[in-house]
């Protein structure tokens, strides 16, 4: 008796928890350009730096990166380095603007098997080329874990990689990379969960991650969660670039896949997330503001409360002694 009722007590909460929310349309992206290379099938990686864009394919691919010129959306280089891939899945910009380098996250571990990851810093820019990319292995003190982010703060150059876990984690690469390794990395702090991309914003005072339907915005190095926005639908959002200027790109995989513009909420404080001012866009037209964190739907709960009391009441009724 005692194990029939707690289940029914359950009910409400179950219902509450299960139901979706009110049905919100995502804020639609400004398009900017579609890759037009049919060689990038699963942009995953996305860099903004010197009026270019940079982006690499998801696991499979041999160990290169494209560069797009986003007025066209058409691939002006391609950089090749030595080695195989085993699944590249990230991007970051290394050092600063006109620096004419990434790295690339070779971080990917969908099985949890590898024992250890690599990054490599690699040129990029018009023009094909090939070259010999340092390259670097990192370990991760409590065991593999898959990752799709890699971020470099912009004031110190040091790496971060993004555990892509339900409950995600932030861990930090040595300041200094030893070129023999393994270079182990340290836990940090929890953020957001199943992150796909993230940047540093230019100043380094905040970092953004993505997941396959939201941002969210961290202070620096406080990493207090600020802002967190609805994205618009992606066939499969895995890339996130800052620009130099601010401006928030993100890609999704797919031949001929779209990079779009999306409005995030940067410079957030706490007390300023949850009501950002207006933005205006390029032709000087007001955007709708970013709305922080959306609160949850009532109804499914008070739904599920009002079942819960049938529930219990049917069946104390069914257990009354009969005359």
């Amino acid at each position: 008796m005692r194990r029939i009722l707690a289940l029914v007590l359950l009910v409400p909460f179950a219902i509450g928890f299960l139901a979706p929310g009110a049905a919100v349309e995502p804020p639609p992206g400004q398009p900017v350009f579609g890759f037009t290379d049919p060689e990038i099938t699963e942009s995953s990686g996305l860099v903004a730096r010197d009026g270019l864009v940079v982006t690499v394919n998801d696991s499979g691919d041999s160990n290169r990166v494209f560069t797009v010129d986003p007025a066209t959306g058409d691939t002006v280089g391609v950089t090749r380095w030595q080695g195989d891939a085993t699944d590249i899945e990230a991007l970051a910009p290394a050092g600063g603007p006109g620096s004419g380098e990434v790295w690339v996250g070779d971080i990917g571990d969908n099985t949890g098997a590898r024992d250890h990851v690599e990054v490599a810093r690699v040129p990029f820019g018009r023009g094909n080329r090939e070259v010999d990319a340092p390259t670097y292995e990192l370990t991760y003190p409590d065991g593999p874990h898959d990752a799709e982010t890699l971020l470099a703060d912009p004031a110190t150059g040091r790496l971060y990689v993004v555990a892509k876990e339900f409950i995600g984690r932030l861990y930090a690469a040595p300041e200094r990379l030893d070129p023999d390794g393994p270079n182990e990395l340290s836990a940090v702090d929890e953020v957001l969960g199943i992150a796909t991309d993230g940047s540093f914003t230019p100043d380094g005072k905040h970092l953004v991650l993505r997941n396959y339907g939201q941002a969210a915005v961290y202070t620096w190095p406080g990493l207090q969660r600020v802002a967190q926005v609805d994205l618009p639908r992606q066939p499969q959002g895995e890339g996130l670039a800052i620009s130099e200027s601010g401006e928030v790109l993100v890609s999704s995989e797919g031949v001929e896949a779209e990079v779009l513009r999306v409005a995030v909420p940067l410079g957030s404080s706490p007390s300023a997330s949850s009501s950002p001012s207006p933005s205006s866009d390029a032709d000087g037209s007001e955007q709708a503001p970013v709305q922080a964190e959306e609160q949850g739907s009532w109804w499914p709960w008070a739904l599920g409360g009002i079942a819960g009391v049938v529930m219990v009441g049917v069946l104390l009724r069914s257990l009354r002694p009969r005359d």
